[in-house]
């Protein structure tokens, strides 16, 4: 029972979500509207079991919250520096609380599909069709799995400690930690691209939003150590330190931060292609996907007249340069 310490009064249960049209309750899953809360609401408008495969990857895939939460747990478990060992804890434990959010997600997008099956109401090809129509996947998923939630990607496969990329000294894994949370991010952002139900675009927009909050907890745990570059204790060979081999030629070849400049050795060494051609793949694509992807790389441009200050010359101890 619920009780409200302001004013000592117990307060009624809160009332159920009321049956939609399928005879499924979609309810929440995290309801919490305290903004200090690790969970959020969760509202699911309508059955969709096509989406609830697709959400199957944040819950058993490599980017999900169970490899994230593991991750970090057994980091935690390992970990000598009494911060970074709490701020592993209890990002592992926030992780544990997403993945009920997207598991329930999943069984509630899949409540209509697990009626229909378990009761067999309707004709076998129907049934058939609305599981497997449209591009919808998850036949699979709702006959092996009674339209749960298993520890399976989008494509069916089993989750796998594989999936926990652990290598034991915490420069090398906060930066892991910050990839993770980086490549989350991005699953997040297309699964909200491909639904129009707002209860689940919100949803994935707060477990989306979270990822970027522990990409900057690990980044300060980061460099909160210092050095932190190159990672572990040895330096490296100098000679080779900072040295680049130019691999490519012609128009691909580009000359940038990365390559140029006092702090890199330039070494041209073109490699021809065996074919006569240019060693370039190429596609035909349509008016439209052109005007997309030509979108896509206006969006993720480098500059390369541009000379940033990054993680690695944090970790080495260098200065922002003074901006006029």
């Amino acid at each position: 029972m619920n009780h409200d310490s302001s004013n000592g009064q117990d307060q009624p249960p809160e009332e159920s979500p009321a049956p939609n049209e399928d005879g499924c309750v979609l309810g929440t899953a995290g309801r919490n509207e305290d903004p200090n809360a690790t969970t959020d609401t969760v509202r699911v408008a309508e059955p969709n079991p096509g989406l609830a495969n697709l959400l199957l990857e944040q819950f058993g895939g490599a980017q999900g919250e169970l490899a994230a939460a593991s991750r970090y747990f057994t980091q935690a478990l390992s970990e000598d520096d009494p911060g970074r060992k709490d701020l592993l804890m209890d990002i592992a434990t926030e992780e544990l609380s997403h993945l009920e959010i997207v598991g329930s997600i999943i069984v509630m997008l899949n409540k209509g599909a697990k009626g229909r099956l378990a009761e067999g109401v309707e004709e076998e090809g129907e049934l058939y069709r609305s599981l497997n129509g449209a591009g919808n996947d998850s036949h699979i998923t709702s006959l092996l799995y009674g339209a749960g939630a298993p520890l399976i990607n989008s494509a069916g496969v089993p989750w796998s400690a594989a999936y926990v990329d652990t290598i034991g000294e915490p420069t090398a894994d906060m930066r892991s930690n910050i990839a993770a949370e980086a490549r989350a991010k991005i699953v997040y952002e297309r699964l909200m691209n491909v639904t129009d139900d707002p209860g689940v675009k919100d949803a994935l927009g707060f477990l989306m939003t979270r990822e970027i909050a522990h990409q900057i907890s690990f980044e300060k745990a980061l460099h909160a150590i210092q050095p932190n570059f190159p990672q572990g204790k040895l330096p490296g060979k100098p000679e080779f330190a900072q040295v680049y081999y130019n691999m490519s030629q012609g128009a691909e070849s580009v000359r940038g931060p990365w390559n140029q400049g006092d702090d890199w050795e330039f070494v041209e060494s073109p490699q021809p292609a065996v074919d006569g051609g240019d060693g370039t793949a190429s596609v035909q694509l349509d008016e439209a996907d052109e005007a997309v992807l030509a979108a896509m790389k206006i969006r993720t441009v480098s500059d390369p007249l541009s000379d940033p200050i990054t993680g690695a010359d944090l970790g080495m101890g260098l200065q922002p340069k003074p901006e006029f």
